[in-house]
């Protein structure tokens, strides 16, 4: 006799079935329109198949507009691109095809690496196979047949991944109609469900199991979403990212380059520099009064690594070198920092604290270098040798909440003022490798889902979120995503509190019992990486700086020789106001001038001729705008001034102005 199995739908309601009732059969129990649109269940919020056999649990029917259909569509638009490439070049071999961040990609075995032009092709036997609506049906299969099966069909990669899986795994193979593949699944109940909102975009090579000693595979890479018009969106907001890619911007804009004698390390030129110290000053004035700025060592003794256990975690990662004295006993290793925490604790533990001293706050804009794969760096987001905004705030048990909160505010004032005001906090809880208490872990999570709630409770532009057991090892973390102007999201900030590093340093304090008490050490960045920032915010403006961060502010170019030496008191009046000024009077025409800088983005071209030379007028033309301005100089020169004052100034002098009201 069957026995009945107990499922709990989303509304609370409570059902019986029979043991051995499938997805299907449950949503076809609930109505066959359901039934129509459904593409797999979950199962205790497990995504499975709609054929397997459903367990008692709480249950959930996914249909294509659920988002986790997403991942099931370009799942399966990968399996059906595979399939696709095999009819069109018989005995090329399939082997890995992921589904990852906004797409798919699928790695090939073929003489001749894929172009461009394949990918129409490609995409036209894609709909051909999706017109066919076959099922996706799953066997498991013993270890044996399928390494028989494969090596028949002359698919020596499958039968390497055959190989790798774990002995008592279940081997499943999915058919879609006579096409079949080695996969965990799950899949959608057809391929006709994938629908036809897929693109491919690119193809590129790849190493087998991406170590370079092994064969090189052709790549395709794709997407594919539940809608035409969210795949429209995105293939907008694709050709926007690559108008505004940083790398190419910040040539055009002579900020900075890259070259082979130092992969990964940033060539600043002046005005990319000058940008850079912009955003150091900014961040400067926005922690006086409540920071100490430190400096730590660039290069450590491997000694004080292997305590901070970054020698086990991180060794990979860091650049050593080896010191060799006149006498072997004088022999040391040394690494290039990675991170600035340890340095910090030092500076904590140099001189005996008091309870009374603390919150204390070290911030440090800290050279730390790392060491990334060469396939990895990207132009400033990706680099090797970066500049870390990095804090550590030394508090007490009792003070955490106020820190973190005090933090909080802070970055978010500060991403205010380059313009993002879409920003997502999601607190990271506990890993299952970690280091400290569950009654520590406890606190500190609690602690931050209240601040959490907080936050919530001021702001209602601000969404947040959990991520279960993606915290640090050492400790709980919010982590702070920004949405940029075409709607992408960056990771920029963190404030992580640590449990691990004032132990293994042995920091403490004197508490008001005068006993050693191990501070709260909580880690605090706001931009992360200083260039990751700047490549953010190119990328953002599309090179449109905003004045008070350009590089270049004005150029002064004239229309005529006669007006040359009223453009030099211009330029002058607008220096002498704080602004950065180029002049240009070359004999060319001012419509060519003005087509030249606006390619190098300078954000304001103030135009002079012989008629604003009498009269003490400027024509002021903005980047991206065919309209021109008339004004007097000394008003030109206040405005441009005024606008061209950072944020943080502007209010502080604001406040000065209304108090003395």
């Amino acid at each position: 006799m069957s026995q009945a199995i107990s499922l709990t739908f989303p509304d609370g309601s409570v059902r019986g079935y029979d043991a051995g009732a499938t997805g299907r059969d449950v949503a076809e129990s609930i109505s066959k329109s359901l039934a129509k649109k459904a593409v797999a269940v979950a199962i205790d919020g497990t995504v499975r198949d709609l054929s397997d056999p459903v367990t008692t649990g709480r249950i959930e029917i996914i249909t294509r507009n659920d988002d986790r259909a997403l991942e099931l569509i370009r799942h399966d638009a990968a399996h059906v691109m595979a399939e696709a490439v095999q009819e069109l070049w018989p005995g090329t071999q399939v082997t890995i095809g992921p589904v990852i961040e906004n797409g798919f990609y699928y790695d090939f075995a073929k003489n001749e690496p894929f172009t461009l032009d394949d990918l129409p092709k490609i995409e036209k036997k894609m709909k051909e196979i999706i017109a066919r609506n076959a099922a996706f049906t799953k066997q498991v299969w013993s270890r044996d047949r399928a390494k028989q099966v494969f090596a028949d069909k002359g698919e020596q990669y499958k039968v390497e991944l055959v190989d790798a899986i774990p002995e008592g795994q279940d081997l499943k193979i999915y058919y879609q109609g006579d096409w079949f593949d080695l996969c965990r699944g799950p899949h959608m109940a057809s391929t006709g469900q994938i629908g036809s909102a897929f693109k491919l975009l690119k193809v590129a090579g790849a190493y087998w199991r991406g170590d370079s000693n092994n064969p090189m595979l052709s790549r395709i890479y794709g997407t594919a979403f539940a809608e035409q018009s969210e795949l429209d969106n995105y293939l907008h907001m694709l050709a926007e990212a690559e108008k505004r890619d940083h790398r190419r911007l910040g040539r055009e804009m002579d900020l900075f380059h890259f070259q082979e004698e130092g992969p990964g390390v940033v060539f600043w030129h002046g005005k990319g520099w000058r940008v850079f110290q912009t955003l150091v000053a900014y961040m400067r004035r926005r922690l006086a009064g409540d920071y100490q700025e430190v400096n730590a060592p660039q290069v450590l003794d491997k000694s004080l690594w292997e305590t901070s256990g970054h020698w086990g975690w991180y060794r990979d990662s860091m650049f050593k070198v080896t010191v060799a004295g006149d006498d072997t006993d004088d022999d040391r290793v040394f690494a290039l920092k990675p991170m600035n925490c340890p340095g910090h604790i030092q500076i904590f533990k140099h001189g005996l604290k008091s309870y009374r001293e603390l919150p204390i706050r070290l911030a440090e804009f800290g050279n730390v270098h790392r060491y990334e794969p060469s396939g990895a760096l990207h132009g400033l987001m990706r680099v090797r040798g970066f500049t870390q905004d990095d804090a550590h705030i030394f508090c007490t048990d009792e003070q955490m909440a106020a820190e973190c909160l005090k933090i909080n505010d802070l970055i978010l004032s500060v991403y205010k003022d380059f313009g993002f005001d879409e920003v997502t906090i999601k607190l990271s809880t506990r890993p299952d490798k970690r280091v400290g208490s569950d009654e520590l872990w406890d606190r500190a999570e609690s602690v931050m889902m209240g601040v959490l709630e907080t936050i919530q409770q001021q702001s209602n532009n601000i969404k947040t979120g959990i991520l279960p057991g993606e915290g640090a090892f050492y400790g709980p973390k919010f982590e702070y995503t920004l949405k940029d102007a075409i709607g992408r999201e960056w990771q920029c900030g963190t404030t992580q509190v640590d449990f691990n590093l004032p132990e293994r340093f042995g920091a403490f304090y004197i508490d008001s019992n005068s006993e050693k008490t191990q501070p709260v050490m909580i880690h605090r960045a706001i931009c992360g990486s200083m260039e990751r920032f700047l490549g953010i915010l190119i990328e953002n403006f599309a090179g449109h700086m905003p004045l008070w961060v350009s590089p270049l502010q004005v150029v002064v170019a004239t229309i005529t020789s006669e007006a040359d030496a009223y453009g030099l008191e211009v330029a002058e009046a607008l220096r002498e106001a704080g602004l950065n000024v180029e002049t240009d009077f070359r004999n060319e025409k001012i419509n060519y001038k003005i087509r030249e800088h606006s390619v190098t983005k300078v954000p304001v071209i103030i135009v002079c001729g012989r008629k604003e030379a009498e009269e003490r007028t400027v024509n002021i033309r903005r980047l991206g705008s065919q309209d021109q301005v008339s004004m007097g100089l000394d008003a030109a020169v206040e405005s441009l001034a005024l606008e061209a004052t950072p944020p943080d100034i502007r209010r502080k002098a604001e406040a000065r102005k209304a108090k003395a009201a």
